[in-house]
């Protein structure tokens, strides 16, 4: 792998987790459940999501 490749994959990576963030946000903000893939690249359990309260 060169490290072009490698640059690529760790940007499409952070576009990744930066792409799920907005999209779960959005969810929120419009009072849905957020995907679960979403969730999951976030690094929280989609099972656990409805017992989080805000404060």
């Amino acid at each position: 792998m060169t490290t072009t490749q490698s640059r690529r994959g760790y940007l499409g990576n952070i576009f990744d987790i930066v792409g799920a963030a907005i999209n779960a946000s959005a969810a929120v903000d419009g009072r849905r459940t957020p995907k679960a893939a979403d969730l999951r690249k976030l690094g929280i359990d989609p099972a656990s999501f409805p017992n989080v309260r805000s404060i």
